[in-house]
């Protein structure tokens, strides 16, 4: 895995300046042409060899967009978008040398963004990325317009990607974090079980190791402390979960 953030020359259009954009290919040489392109364009770009190692940078980090190669080993990539698109709100750009209309509406059914056919130019690429990510910034500006005030609760907003404390500080969340509160957060005072809390952070619970949720949610509170000065209000339950506790009133 492989992580570039590098100023591109005066001359180079920055048409994904901010955007954190994640490289799913088993082939080296073309992500890292791929990852040089982007970078070229203003991106932070991250390489990574599988799908598997996709979700685990995803428990601890997040990311805008991701390219994902179709033809990948282990867990395939129309797999990981279907599973991406039920915890996530990230840009998919599906990437493969399966170019049929058949493949196409796969992909796009799955739950992808875009579906590019290789052999691929790169500044096709940069357009597509471009063009999703102003729709998403887009869609993100209007969230934040239409987001009901929340007093001083702690809430969810920006499509569950941003948490907002009682005193006004918000802190950008992780995939698995985005998804741990969205089930907390939907059931305030309930104590929900860790099976449940586990499903959503993974489409295959029996090979999870429950030790990583606890390690999660003390990675969350130590965050959110640091970057609200606020204790996160959830209390875990011996032998049951974790309750999110209501406000007072």
């Amino acid at each position: 895995m492989e992580t570039r953030q590098e100023a591109p020359p005066a001359e180079a259009v920055r048409r994904l300046q901010g955007a954190r954009v994640w490289v799913v290919e088993d082939d080296l040489e073309w992500r890292t042409l791929v990852i040089d392109e982007l970078v070229q364009h203003g991106a932070t770009a991250r390489g990574i060899g599988s799908v598997e190692t996709l979700y685990r940078e995803l428990a601890v980090d997040s990311c805008d967009i991701v390219v994902l190669d179709v033809i990948l080993p282990g867990e395939d990539g129309l797999s990981a978008t279907s599973h991406l698109r039920r915890i996530g709100d990230m840009g998919i750009v599906l990437v493969t040398a399966r170019g049929s209309a058949a493949d196409m509406a796969q992909g796009l059914s799955a739950g992808a963004d875009c579906y590019l056919a290789k052999p691929l130019e790169l500044p096709v690429l940069v357009a597509a990325l471009h063009s999703l990510y102003r729709r998403m910034a887009a869609r993100l500006a209007a969230a934040r317009r239409d987001a009901p005030d929340a007093g001083n609760a702690w809430s969810l907003r920006a499509g569950g990607w941003e948490l907002w404390s009682p005193n006004g500080h918000s802190m950008a969340l992780s995939t698995a974090e985005r998804a741990l509160l969205r089930e907390l957060f939907s059931m305030p005072g309930t104590p929900v079980g860790r099976e449940r809390l586990i499903a959503a952070l993974t489409p295959t619970p029996w090979d999870f190791d429950p030790h990583r949720l606890e390690v999660l949610v003390h990675r969350l509170r130590s965050r959110v402390r640091s970057a609200t000065h606020l204790a996160l209000p959830i209390r875990a339950l011996r032998g049951m979960g974790y309750l999110l506790v209501p406000e007072q009133a």
